[in-house]
């Protein structure tokens, strides 16, 4: 019953150094999430591109 875990941790941080961290401004988090979205956008309009001259190629042959 061997099976693969992911491990989703690749924060190598120790538990104090998060506790004792200062949080993040508002523009700092404001900053992050524009920068997490135009990524999200940026290989939505990839895959849809993809699809999109995959599609041409099909109707083309």
């Amino acid at each position: 019953m061997d099976r693969i875990i992911k491990n989703n941790y690749t924060s190598t941080a120790q538990l104090k150094e998060l506790m004792t961290a200062p949080p993040m401004t508002a523009e700092q988090h404001t900053q992050l999430m524009r920068k997490r979205i135009a990524h999200r956008r940026m290989i939505e309009d990839a895959k849809e591109s993809h699809l999109q001259n995959r599609a041409d190629w099909e109707f083309s042959s």
